[in-house]
């Protein structure tokens, strides 16, 4: 290797640019910008704003956050369902007038004064949901003009009462505790807020009723799909808001005894500026109780800052406003573009350089049309196969791009039914001792199906690598699989980063984003045993008894890995320079092995792998469709020996009959070919080899 090759891949392994973009995809940037921001303000304000630091300061200010958490965090319920509610204000207003009239005048209990203040709450959102949820009015228009009735009934009636509320007192000292009592040197309030924050985080992020919100608020007419009642769901929303809403202002009543006329004027633009800088999507199906609360801290800091400062109401409020017009641009800005600066980063190629191929010119791997002489399968039936497996009644069993296992009945494979439904796209598949079928489901993990075609979940987790900054423990490509003699399931997993229909980024990557797992039925333990593969696929046991192969196909490569024995955890490589890209590897009748290429090398391809800065550059500046990736039209098949010796090969230059192969299986003195994106399999004749030969037998012996 040159020094300038040395140097350009010590440059992308020591400083891996992916890490940027698996930053990208954690949940916990979105808060990001408001938590930041919130440290910036703090560090703006605290050194220039008198006592902003002491305990007797922020023991107010966490008072006040009490009764405006609750508001914005009923607000970002309703956001978070595809809403608004700007009549926040006036529903606030009416509770606050609700409980001061019912503790200081009727002399109501507290939690009787409390359940009125609710039920008006309650009232206010049931209008909202009504005329939003089940009328399916706009929530803009409709929540603005609720706004300007209940800021009229409120200027109505509270001029009629006001002068009751002053000259009477609540009787309930456990009103007068919640108002003005403190616990740990914090208003009562606060903790009593904090608990009713906890419990709405584990609602919305755990259950189902918060799945739901989020399902509505990303798309209506997806999560109508999906059984969920939209209009219910929308009018609960607006119900669980206004509910906070009331429950903020009890709080306020409680400590402050009496109101003003302009109480909850303006409230709607804090709690909305809170929301929106918090990081709820304005759009809606995005959001937590984390960033609503982040946001309420930033504008309650903010004006309490600027209060103290004495800076006029007017000016607090245009600054305010100010800070809402940005909180919606970053908004707007960031759910439109951050999936294509995802994209942009994301994919990060780096220096690999494939050995030279081994020569087709002449000898076994020459070029020929030995696989033209195959019987079509199932021709124009079949579709998505990407293995191929016997039972030991001779029957065959693919699977399909619809997600079903298909069973073909022996001895002519021209009736079939649906075995099994597996939700996803089954790869590769083995049978145990037990006729049971383990199967790599792509995208959802490794799968059983009994003989009688009951689907079970085996696993879809492995353990989290300690470098990771993405979560690489739940299992996105699990492609092709095989049975220990002691009945472990070993299988690969082709990459950790990318999901099935990605699988061309993975060549473009090239990085070794692949690993080889091995589950245990008997314990229900998964465990990797090899990472940093790239794109592992065929994995199959060895006549050995100590070891297997698999290959890997961007590395062109095939490698044996020992599971046992002498050697046991580590890896040899048996094959290298393979003049295209492996796929799935079985056993033959004569003690070797079968390995499908599922298309052959390209000079370009191969000449860009050790170029990434020019494949990274190709990934953001070029449509995907016009992208170098491996070349998957000439398929060939070939048959090799425990030394790694090539022995045979099978091609159909012209593509007339398999331009793709994934897998092979040999079965009674005949090859069965498939490819995932063929309409067909197909079956070629072996003379020479054993004609009563099963491959099930191998493993667990003959009938």
């Amino acid at each position: 290797m040159s020094l300038t090759d040395t140097f350009v891949r010590l440059r992308y392994r020591l400083l891996p640019d992916h890490v940027f973009g698996e930053i990208l995809t954690k949940k916990w940037v979105d808060s990001a910008i408001p938590f930041f921001a919130l440290v910036l303000m703090i560090a703006i304000f605290g050194p220039i704003v008198p006592r902003f630091f002491e305990f007797g300061t922020l023991s107010i200010l966490s008072g006040e956050l009490a009764e405006l958490g609750l508001v914005v965090l009923g607000l970002a319920v309703v956001m978070i369902s595809g809403g608004i509610d700007l009549s926040v204000g006036s529903t606030y207003a009416l509770a606050v007038t609700a409980a001061l009239y019912g503790m200081n005048v009727l002399g109501l209990s507290l939690p009787a004064g409390l359940a009125l203040t609710l039920a008006v709450g309650a009232a206010c959102g049931a209008v909202n949901g009504f005329l939003v949820g089940v009328l399916r009015m706009r929530a803009f228009l409709t929540t603005l003009v609720t706004l300007i009735i209940g800021r009229s009934i409120f200027d109505i009636v509270f001029p009629k009462i006001s002068t009751d509320i002053v000259m009477n007192a609540p009787n309930s000292p456990a009103y007068d505790v919640l108002g003005m009592g403190h616990l740990a040197g914090l208003p009562v309030s606060f903790w009593g807020m904090a608990a009713i924050a906890l419990a709405l985080h584990v609602v919305l992020s755990r259950g189902r009723y918060g799945w739901r919100l989020l399902a509505v608020g990303g798309a209506r007419r997806s999560a109508h799909n999906a059984g969920i009642h939209v209009r219910r769901t929308v009018f609960s929303a607006y119900v669980l808001c206004s509910v906070l809403v009331a429950l903020g202002g009890f709080l306020f009543a409680a400590r402050i005894g009496s109101a003003a006329s302009d109480i909850g004027a303006g409230l709607e633009l804090q709690a909305l500026t809170a929301t929106v800088l918090g990081g709820i999507s304005l759009g809606g199906g995005r959001g937590s109780v984390a960033k609503a609360l982040m946001g309420t801290v930033f504008v309650l800091i903010l004006s309490s800052a600027l209060l103290a400062l004495a800076i006029p109401g007017p000016v607090n409020q245009l600054l305010l406003g100010l800070v809402l017009v940005a909180a919606v641009f970053l908004d707007v800005r960031w759910v439109k573009n951050r999936h294509k600066l995802l994209r942009a980063v994301y994919i990060s190629p780096t220096f690999a350089k494939l050995p030279e191929a081994i020569p087709t010119d002449s000898g076994v791997m020459q070029p020929n049309d030995r696989l033209r002489a195959a019987e079509p399968i199932g021709l124009g039936i079949m579709d998505g196969a990407e293995d191929v497996i016997f039972d030991r009644d001779d029957n065959l069993y693919t699977g399909s791009r619809d997600g079903d296992i298909v069973r073909w009945f022996a001895p002519d494979y021209t009736r079939h039914e649906i075995f099994a439904h597996t939700g996803g796209a089954p790869q590769g598949m083995t049978f145990d001792a037990e006729g049971n079928m383990a199967v790599c489901v792509g995208g959802m993990g490794l799968y059983q199906v009994t003989p009688g075609g009951e689907v079970r979940l085996l696993t879809a987790e492995t353990n989290r690598s300690w470098t990771s900054v993405a979560d690489d423990s739940v299992m996105k490509l699990a492609d092709d699989c095989d049975i220990l003699p002691d009945g472990r399931i070993i299988f690969s997993e082709a990459t950790v980063r990318f999901e099935m229909h990605d699988w061309y980024a993975d060549a473009l990557e090239s990085r070794g984003n692949g690993r080889l797992i091995i589950y245990d039925p008997r314990t229900k333990a998964t465990c990797t045993v090899l990472g940093d593969l790239v794109f592992p696929n065929g994995v199959c046991t060895s006549y050995d008894g100590v070891s297997v192969l698999f290959a890997e196909s961007w590395g062109c490569r095939i490698n044996r890995y020992y599971y046992a024995g002498p050697k046991k955890g580590r890896m040899e490589r048996v094959i290298e320079g393979l003049p295209g890209y492996p796929d799935n590897i079985n056993r033959a009748s004569d003690g070797n092995y079968w390995l499908a290429l599922m298309g052959a090398r390209t000079p370009a391809l191969d000449l860009a792998l050790e170029m990434p800065g020019f494949r990274r550059r190709m990934a953001r500046r070029v449509s995907q469709d016009a992208w170098l990736m491996p070349n998957l039209n000439t398929g060939c098949v070939l048959k090799f020996n425990e030394q790694g010796e090539i022995l045979e090969s099978y091609w159909d230059l012209g593509g007339t009959r398999h331009p793709m192969i994934t897998s092979m299986r040999e079965h009674r003195g005949a090859l069965y070919l498939c490819g995932i994106f063929n309409n067909r399999m197909g079956r070629l004749a072996l003379p020479q080899a054993d004609q009563s030969w099963c491959g099930v037998d191998t493993y667990w012996g003959a009938k």
